[in-house]
């Protein structure tokens, strides 16, 4: 089963993790590592933790933002080893490879792993279609960056025994994560434009707006709809 899945890691540390997570990657036939911004790569360490999975780490692709790793992503998958407040849909690694699985066999999908000291920020959260909570100990519930990453790359590689192939007959042509960032730039300029933003706090909004779009999970005629939208409402009042 072809399956287009990216692993994006942000701003990892330490290069070992990056070899480590190579490796699992690997052993689940997952291939493509993207980085952002990381703090040494390449490195010694990462070679000697990836145990034989050099060539995962000599494809990687190293950007230098998020944005830019998620483009030609269709659908986004946060990790969080926390839940958090915000209406983001929540799914265990076991539901989302189901979904991971299907979306993943006609779109690109992309898998987000944060920092290993206090992964992804809200904003980058945001940028994300669904959060993957991994359920563990409330009282020592911090996993090491590559064992996160084997447990989602174990129940992917789970996921296909028992997922059929996919046929895009009839799919929804759903808007890229470039496609969207650019509709919240747009939109984000609007309503700067007619004061509606609270100077003092605009992302509060902005935040809200983001969730709400993310789990609508728009398609690409939509976003282009919406945009006609707003630039029509521009032309009203400039």
């Amino acid at each position: 089963m072809n399956l287009n899945i990216r692993i994006v890691l942000v701003n990892p540390s330490h290069p070992g993790n990056i070899g480590a997570v190579a490796r699992a990657m690997k052993t689940m036939d997952l291939s493509n590592l993207y980085l952002v911004n990381p703090k040494s790569f390449p490195h010694v360490d990462a070679t000697a933790r990836a145990a034989g999975a050099d060539d995962i780490l000599a494809s990687a692709v190293i950007t230098s933002s998020l944005v830019d790793a998620l483009k030609e992503s269709r659908l986004v998958f946060g990790t969080s080893s926390r839940l958090r407040a915000l209406s983001l849909p929540t799914l265990n690694p076991r539901e989302a490879a189901q979904l991971i699985v299907k979306e993943s066999q006609s779109h690109t999908t992309s898998i987000v792993f944060g920092r290993e000291n206090n992964g992804l920020s809200n904003e980058e959260l945001e940028l994300c279609n669904y959060q993957i909570h991994i359920p563990t100990n409330p009282d020592f519930y911090s996993l090491n960056l590559a064992a996160a990453a084997q447990l989602i790359a174990y129940e992917i590689k789970m996921a296909t025994q028992h997922c059929a192939p996919a046929t895009t007959a009839g799919e929804p042509d759903l808007a890229s994560a470039e496609e969207q960032q650019l509709f919240y730039l747009h939109l984000q300029q609007l309503l700067a434009e007619i004061k509606f933003l609270d100077l003092k706090n605009p992302r509060k909004v902005l935040s809200r707006l983001k969730l709400l779009f993310n789990r609508a999970q728009p398609q690409k005629n939509e976003i282009n709809i919406l945009r006609g939208i707003l630039t029509a409402i521009q032309s009203k009042i400039r």
